[in-house]
């Protein structure tokens, strides 16, 4: 396409990448939002890894083959990781942190990829081999990986909300296309299907994402009335809140809202299938920046004007 190696299904995603980054920049920029940044780096990331892995490797490119590949493998595995680290911060995935923390899967993909891509593709000229040597072991890792992934999800899906569960589905399917890049590049360079796979991740977290703003205006009662956000739409025609710019997080607005509703913590724990631990440090966080001392407290100023 345009003279070049990148397919026209590559090029599609990554103008619907594109644009995606674009609408939630704008709005950001409207709402005067700090939220989002995490989302606005995964897309980007995106942008790039569709770049780089649609137009690389190119005769046209002034670099020998292989320092094409190392562009385009390196890419990819920083959004791997990427993709990996925002699942665990933006929704508390914790239960599997212990052995596959970011710090370890980022040595690991490092180490692997140096040791076995690299050294192997020197050692026998061969990109075939060094695919196959570095590909194998991290299939087999990943896919063990995806296994503790599923086998806890199915533990706590009984007790999760719906919001959850669909959470969890998604979230399940952006890591299924984690473990799936390095078998369709052993597989070999068909752009149209191992773009797609890839890009579902980013669309799956999308959806997760719309899926959390739609709960936000199903409360947006309470969202305004308790005064806990700090990316809520234009209020004209509404009253001006009081204390708008608390610079809750997502995650964190959705404990306040939880926190509102007068659940435990327990409870809290249980809807969002996370540790009461995990609760406990977002209301403590949630109340810092409040300026509350205790949840009591948080209730006592916030909750009272529930009452409409």
């Amino acid at each position: 396409m345009f003279d070049t190696s990148i397919h026209w299904t590559t090029f599609f995603y990554l103008l619907i990448d594109l644009i995606i980054i674009l609408f939630v920049i704008v709005r950001r920029s409207i709402v005067k939002s700090s939220g989002m940044r995490r989302y606005l780096i995964l897309g980007l990331l995106f942008v790039i890894y569709n770049a780089t892995g649609g137009l690389l490797p190119s005769k046209n490119f002034p670099s020998p083959l292989i320092v094409q590949y190392i562009i385009t493998y390196c890419v990819a595995i920083v959004l791997c990781v990427f993709i990996i680290y925002y699942i665990y911060k933006e929704y508390d995935i914790v239960f599997i942190k212990f052995y596959f923390s970011i710090r370890n899967i980022s040595i690991l993909l490092i180490t692997t990829f140096v040791t076995l891509f690299l050294l192997t593709f020197f050692i026998t000229n061969s990109l075939s081999l060094a695919r196959l040597f570095f590909t194998l072991p991290i299939t087999l890792i990943g896919c063990y990986f995806l296994y503790l992934f599923y086998k806890e999800l199915s533990k706590t899906r009984a007790q999760s909300s719906k919001l959850i569960h669909r959470r969890s589905i998604l979230t399940f399917i952006s890591i299924s296309s984690v473990v799936l890049l390095p078998i369709l590049t052993l597989i070999g360079d068909y752009q149209w299907l191992t773009f797609t796979i890839m890009n579902i991740a980013f669309y799956a977290i999308t959806i997760i994402e719309v899926d959390r703003y739609l709960y936000f205006l199903e409360h947006k009662h309470k969202i305004y009335k308790s005064e806990v956000i700090d990316f809520v739409e234009s209020n004209k025609g509404l009253p001006e809140p009081r204390l708008i710019f608390y610079a809750l997080t997502p995650r964190e607005l959705e404990i306040a809202l939880s926190i509102l509703d007068k659940k435990s913590y327990k409870k809290i724990a249980k809807t969002f299938c996370i540790s009461e631990g995990t609760v406990s440090k977002h209301a403590s966080n949630i109340f810092k920046k409040t300026g509350i001392n205790s949840k009591r407290e948080f209730l006592n100023k916030f909750g009272a004007i529930l009452i409409s």
